[in-house]
């Protein structure tokens, strides 16, 4: 942790945030929940293989990490986010959902260089607008909570994503885990 925010414990994590601007914050939660559990073209483990992703490239260890134990709770490999991060391109994932990892992290990395083909790669590869929608706000919700994170110097994972237990991947699993952490850490709707 980076001592950025000097009223934040030693070993500060997102809970501390929450508790610290609930105000500003609450709205946000709420928001990660519709994303992240709602209704969507895209299955809860394609999101959170997204939401896995993006921190990944934006070196977000706290995202990445609390990511890839969300992913985990919907079934995907670690060893298939490891390999995702070093080549998609070889990685073992579905080679349609590829299509809309490559669109993410080009909007992560050169959103001003988003074209015309890009969204076609994802449209050749039968994912629908909405889809594609779902993935845009997936990418952009985790872009937003990695700078809000390293921002306020959270920084470390707290969690081994090998060894985490079934009743940690259980709770994630809830229509409502990103409402429910929020209202935990002093959220209130």
């Amino acid at each position: 942790m980076k001592r950025l925010f000097p009223s934040f414990p030693e070993g500060a994590n997102l809970g501390n945030v929450y508790r610290t601007l609930p105000d500003k914050l609450a709205p946000l939660a709420e928001y990660q929940n519709r994303v992240m559990r709602g209704e969507s073209d895209l299955s809860i483990a394609e999101r959170e293989l997204i939401a896995a992703f993006v921190p990944g490239l934006n070196a977000c260890a706290f995202c990445h990490g609390a990511h890839t134990v969300h992913a985990k709770a919907f079934g995907v490999e670690i060893s298939d986010i490891e390999a995702m991060m070093n080549d998609l391109a070889s990685a073992p994932i579905d080679e349609k959902l590829k299509s809309l990892l490559a669109y993410c992290g080009k909007l992560t990395s050169t959103p001003a260089r988003m074209t015309e083909a890009d969204a076609t790669a994802v449209y050749d590869a039968n994912w629908s607008e909405a889809a594609l929608f779902d993935a845009i706000q997936v990418c952009g919700l985790f872009n937003l909570m990695n700078r809000v994170l390293e921002g306020t110097g959270i920084t470390e994972y707290h969690l081994d994503p090998t060894n985490v237990g079934e009743d940690t991947l259980e709770a994630l699993r809830s229509e409502k885990c990103y409402s429910d952490f929020g209202k935990a850490n002093g959220l209130v709707d």
